[in-house]
């Protein structure tokens, strides 16, 4: 709350947050209408905002760069950078026929960046879950995703799945949560390893990515044109009893 009346001269109306997600099981799944099982991490992206009359505003507290842009007009390659995420998720709920208004924000988060945590989708999920909140629309946790998926996709240019978004809002403590990504069925499942004597380790590789720089596209891309080659709608409708004769 300090922070972001520093920034700009009054408080924010409120804070809203979102986890960063690991995936357990389905590595390159999401796109290709798999099943997934990510949880929730205790890190998180918060956000603090209040509306604004002169315009959107964009700070971080781990990032110098800002962001501003105009609720009702900005659109694709009018912002750049991590202020992207936040502006294409009004960009996105515009696009929806939801209503929009200008903010000041601030991030503040513990999600480490391009370490495959979802630092992004959890942005975007709290940028479209504080908008949400406040213009009064209804949206429930799937259609919040969405509306962040979206942004990821058509505003950022990453062509992600929509694992990310929707761990990020149906985590559960003490729980992981099984998706179909292709219906959008979530099922939260206990996940309890210490009561076993197990700990799952979160270990830093240093090897970091970005789901823009051309490779996670290349590989989606890969799997869409493997489908259409074995005349399927998406790689999940191959199972192993055909995949001979698909392959033949």
């Amino acid at each position: 709350m300090t922070a972001f009346t520093d920034c700009y001269g009054r408080p924010p109306v409120g804070v809203w947050a979102a986890p960063g997600r690991v995936n357990l099981i389905g590595e390159h799944t999401d796109y290709n209408d798999g099943f997934v099982l990510p949880l929730a991490l205790q890190r998180t992206v918060l956000l603090a905002a209040a509306p604004s009359g002169t315009g959107s505003r964009s700070r971080s507290r781990q990032q110098d760069d800002t962001g501003s842009w105009t609720a009702a007009t900005v659109g694709p390659g009018d912002v750049a950078g991590w202020a992207a995420y936040l502006a294409g998720v009004v960009w996105s709920a515009r696009a929806a026929g939801h209503p929009v208004r200008d903010l000041d924000l601030l991030v503040d988060s513990d999600v480490p960046l391009g370490a495959g945590l979802s630092s992004s989708g959890a942005l975007g999920c709290a940028a479209a879950t504080a908008l949400r909140d406040l213009t009064g629309v209804t949206l429930d946790r799937t259609a919040v995703a969405l509306l962040a998926r979206r942004s990821e996709n058509e505003f950022v240019g990453a062509p992600t799945g929509v694992m990310d978004q929707l761990a990020s809002m149906h985590g559960t403590a003490g729980h992981v949560v099984l998706i179909d990504t292709r219906s959008l069925d979530v099922v939260p499942i206990p996940f309890a390893p210490d009561r076993h004597k197990l700990a799952l380790l979160l270990v830093d590789t240093h090897a970091t990515h970005r789901l823009v720089d051309g490779q996670y596209a290349q590989r989606r891309a890969s799997c869409e044109q493997a489908a259409r080659h074995l005349g399927v709608s998406a790689l999940r409708d191959i199972d192993l009893a055909g995949l001979p004769a698909a392959l033949a």
